[in-house]
């Protein structure tokens, strides 16, 4: 879409912003708390877009301020004109692809939290142990946020590694940055357990998912076979004597969700009613438009070494991720949680992507 397409509904929300800001300034608007609020939500929400619109007319201004300049300038003063011509015309550029992309349709998910599964897939005990290193990337990254993380079900093995984890991240935009993660990660390495050297390939999956409120997915109890049982814990230590884990089964779907984060039982069915509507959801989405990305099913896949998203090569030292053809030479870095350069390139890559759809 470009602007000149886009220049009546600029001009609506440039008036409804002016309109607010003098709503908001005036007294006897302002001493009715909930109108004042309502007010400030709705500025903040168009601000953005209205200034860099009035900045985008003060450009086009200079533009042709410029250009009039030239037609009557003499020789010495025409380079001078001449210059600020062009920058003026670099500078509305500037603004406009900025603005064609405030434009864009924001996914209403984006301000959710996540809910994270991280499964081993083909690889064997390496396999579990890569799941392993990505749980812990992604916490780390989680922390270098200021965001919170949550466990509501670990399956670890004996040497380190996790079968299967899901957990939580609450976070504001946590799930903005996190939505193009899911997908099959691939690591090649010599394994610890490899006693001739020989470099391995294995693979996690992981998907993730936004957190889903109760009126967009609801629940039918008929529908649900629910089982309590001990939590388990690696090496057998501090095995809970009362039955608190707890295991849902979707009957229409056979989605299976599992919940022991040492809490009470309450705590427990709760959080895993909670995986189980964010699943679902991913499901409806899945089913209603096929392609999306962010649905459950493609972002995990089969598991396959070939359907990877991105690639842990120990050997060469780098991290790729074959989406946008990015690498960083940096393997250590990268799963202490320093992942930001990958999820800034990828929102970047999906923004590109919406703005060449909206111009064709």
């Amino acid at each position: 879409m470009s602007l000149t397409q886009a220049q009546s509904k600029l001009e609506e929300i440039e008036r409804r912003y002016d309109e607010l800001i003098a709503q908001i300034n005036d007294p006897e608007f302002s001493s009715d708390y909930q109108r004042y609020m309502q007010a400030a939500k709705s500025r903040n929400e168009l601000e953005a877009v209205a200034e860099a619109y009035k900045l985008y007319k003060r450009t086009e201004g200079d533009i042709a301020a410029a250009e009039e300049m030239l037609g009557v300038a003499d020789s010495s003063e025409r380079d001078f004109f001449q210059e600020e011509l062009e920058t003026s015309k670099r500078k509305r550029d500037e603004i406009e692809a900025h603005v064609r992309l405030l434009l864009l349709p924001k996914d209403p998910k984006d301000e959710r939290n996540v809910i994270v599964e991280i499964r081993a897939a083909a690889g064997g005990e390496e396999a579990k142990l890569f799941a392993g290193e990505l749980f812990r990337m992604y916490v780390r990254y989680a922390e270098r946020r200021k965001w919170k993380t949550e466990v509501l079900n670990l399956q670890e093995t004996g040497i380190g590694g996790v079968q299967e984890v899901t957990f939580e991240i609450d976070g504001n935009g946590a799930y903005s940055q996190l939505k193009f993660e899911g997908g099959v990660h691939r690591v090649q390495r010599v394994p610890v357990t490899e006693s001739s050297g020989r470099i391995q390939t294995s693979t996690a999956t992981v998907a993730v998912m936004p957190e889903v409120e109760d009126v967009e997915v609801a629940l039918d109890e008929k529908d649900i076979k629910e089982d309590i049982f001990h939590s388990s814990s690696a090496g057998g230590q501090n095995v809970q004597k009362v039955a608190t884990a707890i295991r849902l089964t979707h009957l229409p779907t056979g989605i299976v969700v599992q919940c022991q984060d040492e809490r009470s039982q309450l705590q427990n069915k709760l959080k895993a009613r909670d995986v189980l509507r964010s699943r679902l959801y991913e499901l409806q989405l899945e089913q209603a438009n096929a392609a999306q990305s962010s649905a459950r099913r493609s972002q995990v896949g089969t598991g396959e070494r070939a359907e990877k998203i991105r690639t842990y090569n120990f050997p060469d030292g780098r991290v790729t991720d074959h989406r946008i053809n990015k690498t960083i030479y940096n393997v250590p870095a990268v799963l202490d949680g320093d992942i930001q350069p990958f999820i800034d390139d990828l929102i970047a890559a999906d923004q590109a992507e919406k703005m060449r759809e909206s111009a064709e």
